[in-house]
């Protein structure tokens, strides 16, 4: 896949940022910019209740319409993007974009840059650095119309997220957690700088722009965007059936609920 740079009127989108970035580089669609976007970041050795709380939140504001933005790391990062699903997710590298890392991911990543989108403010051949990973956290939370950290220790990298939010002005969420663990998440809430979120369900009804459809599998899936060729090898007539009913639309090759 070619990598492209990103047109300059499209730069709003990162106007959080304390300096605008020289290039940005996509592979991928770029029109899930346009939609509601919220970001998730935490740690690369998350509990397993975190990964069912980080896959169970990124499944259900995908249905609902948004975009899930991450930094495609281990842990965390990688469970929100597999709960969205590749083709309603944002992927912000730290490294040029022809290079899938880590290589633990590199088939997850490959399918977020051919489904959803990936980007990068480095070029093709750029291997990552430390400060490279700080720059792409600013870029992470800078897209997301708020932030959700769902398990932190205190001086980790996800607490550099939360300080570009704090900046930004963004809203910063968190998941219920035992005394001593995510004591980093666990501190901002003390301070009240963050919020914790009880309910998945009420979050997403507050962030999501459509209606999560209870009992209609195809309709959950076509909430996620998908492409029109993976919504006919999973459901076949099925689609060609709800779009005569309008209840789906096909346009520029995705499938989306009306």
């Amino acid at each position: 896949m070619i990598t492209q740079t990103l047109p300059k009127e499209a730069f709003h989108h990162f106007s959080a940022m304390k300096k605008e970035p020289k290039e940005i580089f996509f592979r991928g669609d770029t029109g899930l910019l346009n939609r509601p976007k919220i970001s998730i970041v935490g740690t690369r050795r998350p509990s397993q209740y975190t990964e069912y709380m980080t896959v169970n939140i990124a499944r259900k504001l995908s249905q609902a319409g948004v975009v899930i933005v991450s930094g495609a790391a281990m842990g965390v990062d990688a469970q929100a993007h597999y709960g969205a699903g590749v083709g309603n997710t944002i992927a912000v590298m730290a490294n040029g974009l022809n290079i899938h890392y880590p290589a633990t991911n590199r088939e997850l990543i490959r399918g977020i840059e051919k489904e959803g989108l990936t980007i990068s403010t480095y070029p093709d051949d750029t291997i990552s650095a430390y400060w490279s990973f700080v720059a792409r956290n600013e870029l992470v939370v800078a897209l997301g119309d708020v932030l959700i950290v769902s398990e932190a220790e205190r001086n980790s990298g996800s607490m550099r997220s939360v300080e570009y939010a704090k900046k930004m002005g963004k809203k910063i969420y968190t998941f219920p957690h035992r005394m001593g663990e995510s004591e980093g998440s666990m501190e901002l809430v003390k301070k009240g700088e963050a919020e914790i979120i009880y309910d998945v369900d009420a979050f997403v009804a507050r962030y999501g722009e459509a209606k999560i459809i209870e009992n209609d599998e195809f309709l959950q899936f076509c909430q996620t965007a998908p492409s029109y060729e993976a919504a006919l090898k999973l459901f076949g007539e099925k689609v060609s059936l709800y779009e005569l009913e309008g209840k789906i639309a096909v346009k520029d090759g995705r499938v989306r609920v009306l």
